[in-house]
C-alpha cells in the first residue's frame, strides 16, 4: 500500500507508475482503493461506476478497469454530503455525520475486503492506495482505507510525504509516531515526492529521516513537468490557464463551476495544437473565447444557479449571436435547454429551474442512474466515436433542433440546433478527434489553421506516458529493496 501524510501527495500517480513498473517485470499488478472521494469517474465494461483515477491505474497495469479496483466511491453533492457508490451503484445520499458513523461503516468495510480478496485471487501483487492521511486518529476506529485497510489484507505500507508544500520532516515523522504501534509496524519504507531542484542537497535529509523514523528512504521522486497522467479532481484544473490568449489559435473556455465533474473530458482537446484552453468563471474572461464549453456537474440545479448568480448566462446565451460555439457536456447539456425538473429531490430542495433555453430539450431528473461505455457516430458518417454515460436524468427534444449524433440502433443522441449549439451526454465525446476537428472548424480558416491536425492517437500516447513514468520512478526509487519489502526478491 501507498500510504500518505495528506491528500494529494501523489499516491494516485505513483501507484499508477508502479503498476507500469510491476507490468513490464513480468508480473500481473492490479490497482485498489478501498474508498476513493472523487467527482472524476468512470464506467467499467459491465456497466459499473469507479474512480478515474483506478480506471488511469488499470490501464498503467494492461488491465481494463474492474468495480473491485474502487468498491466505495463518494462523489461530493456539497461541503457536508455525498452520494455513496457501492460495488459500482449509487445507494443513496449520506451527511458526513451519517456517513462516519461506525455502524455505517462496518459493512463498507466488509465490501472493501470482499473486493481485495477477489481482486487478489486473480492478480499479483495489489498495488493499494489510501486516502488522505494515515494518521488521522479521530477516524483510525472506522476507517478502512488506509492502515486498517493494509492490515486486512497483510500488505506493507509505503509513506508518501509531499515535499513540496513544506514541513515533510514532521510530515513523516508524525505520521508514522501518531500511529498505533501495530500500524507503525506495517510502515516499511518512505518515498518524498515533489522534490524540486538538487536532490543532493536533500542527502542529510534523508539519512536524518531514516534515523528518525527507522525505516528506509526508498526514493526521492522529482516534480515532473514532462509526463502527462490524468489527475484527480478538480486540483488538476490548476495547471490549465484561466484566461484568453491573442494569437492565431482558437480560444476555448470551459465554464468553470463548483461541481464541476470529469474534468478530463477536456484532456485530448487541451493538447491539439491549434487550440488554448481555460477554465474561468468570469465574465469578462468567457467573451473572450471562440468556443464556450459547459462541463459535467455533480449538482447541474446548483451549478446553473451559481453561472447566472456571476452573470455568466448572459454571455452563454449572447454567444451564439457573436459568432461563438455553445456546447455542453452531460450536465451542461441539461444546463443549455430550457428546464431541469427535480420532482424526486435527487438533487435537493428545487424541484424546477429554468435553463438557459439554448437548446429545446427538457430534462426530469431522477433516481436511477445511466451507466454505460457508449459508440456513436455522426449523422451522414460512419466511423463510431467512443464515449461513455454517467448521469441521472432524461431529457426529451422539443421542436427546432436535431439529434447531435447516432447511436448503433439508429436512435438519436443529443441536441444540435446548429453548427455552433450543440449538447450530448457523451462523456469522453472529445477524445475523438473527429469531433475535435468539428468544434473547430468554424474558426480554422480565418486564422490560417489547418483543417486537420496531425497528432497522436490518445491510446498511443497514454501509453507511452505511462512508459515515461516508469522509466522515471526506476531512477529514483529503489526498486531492488521495494521488491525486497514485497517478499519478491
Amino acid at each position: 500500500m501507498l500510504g500518505g501524510t495528506g491528500s494529494d501527495v501523489g499516491k494516485s500517480l505513483l501507484v499508477a507508475g508502479l503498476c507500469r513498473i510491476f507490468l513490464q517485470d513480468g508480473y500481473s499488478p492490479a490497482p485498489f482503493k478501498a474508498q476513493n472521494m472523487a467527482l472524476n469517474s468512470y464506467v467499467t465494461p459491465d456497466g459499473l461506476e469507479i474512480g478515474r483515477a483506478q480506471a488511469v491505474q488499470a490501464a498503467a497495469a494492461g488491465l481494463e478497469c474492474m468495480v473491485e479496483m474502487n468498491p466505495v466511491l463518494l462523489k461530493p453533492s456539497g461541503q457536508k454530503r455525498a452520494q455513496v457508490i457501492v460495488n459500482g451503484r449509487p445507494a443513496g445520499d449520506r451527511e458526513a455525520s451519517e456517513y462516519f458513523n461506525i455502524r455505517s461503516q462496518l459493512p463498507l468495510k466488509e465490501t472493501a475486503i470482499k473486493a481485495f480478496r477477489t481482486l487478489s485471487a486473480g492478480f499479483n501483487p495489489i498495488v493499494m492506495e489510501g486516502a488522505g492521511s494515515v494518521a488521522e486518529i479521530n477516524l483510525l476506529d472506522r476507517d478502512f482505507v488506509n492502515m486498517p485497510m493494509a492490515e486486512a489484507a497483510d500488505a506493507a505500507v509505503i509513506l508518501v510525504g509531499d515535499i513540496n508544500r513544506g514541513g515533510v520532516f514532521a510530515q513523516i515523522y508524525g505520521s508514522i509516531m501518531l500511529l498505533p504501534e501495530h500500524y507503525r509496524k506495517r510502515i516499511k519504507g518512505v518515498i518524498i515526492n515533489k522534490f524540486r531542484g538538487d536532490i543532493d542537497l536533500f542527502r542529510e535529509g534523508r539519512s536524518m529521516l531514516e534515523n528518525l523514523c527507522g525505516v528506509p528512504v526508498l526514493g526521492v521522486v522529482p516534480f515532473f513537468h514532462d509526463i502527462d497522467i490524468e489527475e484527480e479532481d478538480s486540483l488538476s484544473k490548476e495547471k490549465y490557464s484561466r484566461s484568453a490568449v491573442k494569437g492565431e489559435v482558437v480560444n476555448v473556455a470551459v465554464v468553470d463551476v463548483p461541481q464541476m465533474s470529469n474534468f478530463t473530458d477536456f484532456d485530448f482537446l487541451s493538447r491539439d495544437s491549434r487550440v488554448h484552453l481555460y477554465f474561468s468563471h468570469e465574465p469578462e474572461e468567457l467573451e473572450k473565447a471562440d468556443v464556450i464549453l459547459l462541463p459535467g456537474s455533480k449538482n447541474t440545479i446548483s451549478d446553473l444557479r451559481t453561472i447566472c448568480e456571476r452573470g455568466c448566462d448572459k454571455v452563454i446565451l449572447d454567444a451564439p449571436g457573436r459568432g461563438v460555439t455553445v456546447a455542453g457536456i452531460c450536465g451542461g447539456y441539461q444546463m443549455l435547454g430550457q428546464s431541469i425538473s427535480d420532482p424526486y429531490g435527487v438533487e435537493g430542495d428545487i424541484s424546477e429551474v429554468e435553463g438557459l433555453g439554448l437548446l429545446p430539450v427538457r430534462t426530469t431528473l431522477n433516481r436511477d442512474k445511466t451507466l454505460t461505455r457508449s459508440s456513436v457516430r455522426l449523422p451522414g458518417e460512419d466511423k463510431p466515436l467512443d464515449g461513455y454515460e454517467i448521469h441521472v436524468g432524461a431529457t426529451v427534444l422539443g421542436e427546432g433542433c436535431s439529434s447531435m449524433f447516432l447511436r448503433e440502433d439508429g436512435s438519436g443522441e443529443g441536441c444540435r440546433v446548429s453548427e455552433r449549439v450543440w449538447g450530448t451526454y457523451m462523456h469522453g465525446i472529445l477524445d475523438n478527434p473527429r469531433v475535435v476537428d468539428m468544434l473547430l472548424q468554424p474558426y480554422l480558416e480565418a486564422r490560417s489553421l489547418p483543417l486537420e491536425c496531425d497528432r497522436e492517437s490518445l491510446s498511443h500516447y497514454r501509453e507511452r506516458q505511462y512508459d515515461m513514468l516508469a522509466d522515471k520512478l526506476r531512477e529514483c526509487i529503489d526498486m531492488q529493496w521495494l521488491y525486497k519489502i514485497m517478499n519478491y526478491d
